[in-house]
């Protein structure tokens, strides 16, 4: 299929620019693909279509703080860091992005101060990457856990430009999954954002079993695809890692014929990636860049959650390859009259 196929319009006033007031009251559409029926609920009444036995594959990973705000040297002009990822924790090196980014050169000392205005850190430029790609090295002087805590006292909740506000004191709660444990991504795994404390109470008691891995989501689940032919696209690499724990639950629960449902793209991707010669999940740790799109044959997940993604983005492409590609498309034009709320803290989808 062509990228092109997977363009729409979507009314602008339709992207979500805060979370519902409470996780699980968000609106949830169902789509059945053996039907093609299509209901309207409240995310929390998606518990009626699971049972005892069923399997809720969920991303625990945590977003940390990744916009830094700070001055170059000398000049004292204001600079943007976005900080990617880690390369080497005691070296304190990172891969980041400038902005702006034609000020900013190898050799340049950046400085990041706190809330009362006192410098905090301080950073070298010591490599370029790409255009706005930078690697830079903190000066800092104590132990990983005090840098940490430093720099996660100076960063911003990274919400996506696509939101288009300023980053306020909610979204430091509501831009984070309540099971949210191994910092690293820069990006909610949003799917997850639905579920409250209550809910999971509610599975757990229903008998439905939890299996969590990591996926650490960088900016790349976000970039624009450039290609027409969708099989010369390629996806940035992300860290992902299923445990024997999760494994078992997953593989007992696809051997017993129950849903395998994963919560969110991320949870898909990495499941698909860490497929066994006899078609079952295995335990994996490592870096993905697997990028699923139509017709592809889905291995380990029979149904999925996923909120509303925007037009020609990988994400709902790798719906449209879950859910048919006509089915998913009526969802959406269905959606869109519907006033359904898009992307990150917009409502979610259940694919059955």
């Amino acid at each position: 299929m062509k990228l092109s196929s997977f363009d729409f319009e979507l009314p602008e006033e339709l992207i979500a620019k805060y979370p519902s007031k409470e996780r699980d009251e968000s609106r949830l559409m169902v789509v059945h693909k053996d039907t093609g029926k299509i209901e309207h609920k409240v995310f929390k009444e998606i518990i009626h279509y699971f049972d005892e036995g069923d399997a809720l594959v969920f991303n625990n990973t945590k977003v940390f703080p990744a916009r830094l705000f700070g001055n170059k040297e000398k000049t004292g002009a204001n600079i943007e860091v976005f900080l990617l990822r880690e390369l080497n924790p005691d070296a304190r090196l990172w891969d980041v992005l400038v902005d702006p980014a034609r000020k900013i050169r190898v050799g340049n000392k950046l400085y990041f101060t706190g809330p009362e205005g006192v410098e905090s850190l301080v950073a070298e430029v010591v490599d370029n990457t790409t255009s706005r790609g930078r690697t830079i090295r903190f000066l800092f002087d104590g132990s990983n856990e005090e840098f940490n805590n430093e720099l996660f006292s100076l960063g911003k909740t990274p919400l996506p430009k696509y939101i288009n506000r300023e980053v306020e004191a909610i979204d430091k709660e509501r831009y984070q999954t309540i099971y949210a444990k191994n910092f690293g991504a820069v990006a909610a795994p949003t799917a997850g954002l639905h579920f409250s404390r209550n809910l999971m109470k509610r599975f757990e008691l229903l008998g439905v079993d939890f299996a969590e891995l990591t996926l650490h989501i960088g900016l790349g689940t976000f970039r624009s695809i450039e290609v027409e032919d969708l099989s010369k696209h390629k996806m940035d690499a992300e860290y992902f890692k299923i445990d024997d724990n999760t494994v078992e639950i997953v593989n007992k629960a696809k051997k017993n014929k129950k849903k395998v449902c994963m919560v969110g793209t991320t949870s898909m991707r990495s499941v698909e990636s860490a497929v066994s010669a006899d078609m079952m999940l295995k335990r994996a740790e490592g870096w993905t860049n697997k990028f699923i799109y139509p017709p592809y044959d889905f291995q380990i997940g029979n149904s999925m959650i996923t909120n509303f993604h925007l037009p020609k983005s990988s994400l709902i492409i790798m719906i449209s390859a879950f859910g048919g590609y006509d089915l998913i498309m009526k969802a959406y034009e269905e959606a869109i009259k519907e006033k359904y709320r898009f992307f990150s803290y917009g409502d979610a989808m259940l694919i059955l």
